[in-house]
């Protein structure tokens, strides 16, 4: 990998110049944010559909439903984390990893009446323990694979989804539903690196020639040196890489 000096860098100019090429960008970012705007509230207007509540999962107290996911709030944001049984955490999905590492604070979401679950498509007992050694809080819940072909009705399981799912009384209804690059509303590491000059340095962006773009098919953007990379600080804290249940839950 080159020295950071090394890299090409934008044209050096004086500030004035500086600032009226930001202004000119500045309204495609505002007139971006108003059609983001304008996208979200065509989502709020989408029809619904409706699901079975009942719907089995499998939580922290042993079997439970969808509806009891909700935890009384009147909304819910599901992920459904893709999940390998058998497979060492070096082994499990890089991808939802970094995804599901950047949901931290759930207070906000709480505040607007809706409730933030992790639904993974595997063994309880596996995962459950790869949530508790990347230090993660989230409720957590495993979906058997009839309740999958219930939820997920239409859709391919063993694939990353953000679900919306609506309350009214014990009637379940799902609003809105994402998958791959949809699912980036999870994160905010991407999200800053957008905002640098060298960006996320993954080869399918559109990047001025010398500038650097070290990862994406010959270096995958989630993983490094054979593992997810958010994994390396729970092993340099000294958590066990083990999902096994013999070992330490930590």
């Amino acid at each position: 990998m080159p020295h950071k000096t090394d890299y090409a860098a934008p044209e050096l100019v004086d500030r004035a110049t500086f600032q009226t090429e930001l202004d000119a960008l500045r309204l495609r970012e505002k007139a971006h944010t108003r059609e983001g705007d304008a996208i979200s509230a065509a989502r709020r207007r989408l029809p619904m559909v409706k699901v079975d509540g009942d719907t089995s999962l499998i939580g922290d107290s042993g079997a439970v439903t969808l509806l009891d996911a909700f935890e009384g709030r009147r909304m819910l944001i599901a992920y459904y984390y893709m999940w390998f049984d058998g497979q060492p955490a070096s082994e499990q999905c890089e991808g939802c990893t970094f995804f599901t590492t950047q949901v931290r604070e759930l207070s906000h979401i709480h505040s607007r009446d809706a409730t933030y679950a992790t639904f993974c498509q595997g063994s309880y007992e596996e995962s459950v323990r790869y949530r508790d050694f990347m230090g993660w809080k989230m409720p957590w819940y495993s979906v058997p694979e009839a309740s999958l072909q219930t939820l997920l009705v239409g859709r391919r399981p063993r694939m990353m989804y953000l679900v919306c799912y609506l309350r009214r009384g014990s009637d379940v209804f799902e609003t809105y539903w994402t998958t791959r690059r949809g699912v980036e509303a999870m994160d905010n590491s991407y999200r800053l690196l957008d905002l640098t000059v060298y960006g996320r340095q993954e080869d399918f962006e559109d990047s001025p020639a010398g500038w650097p773009q070290h990862w994406g098919e010959t270096n995958h953007p989630f993983r490094r040196d054979g593992r997810p990379i958010s994994q390396w600080r729970r092993l340099e804290a000294g958590h066990y890489d083990s999902l096994r249940a013999d070992n330490d839950r930590n």
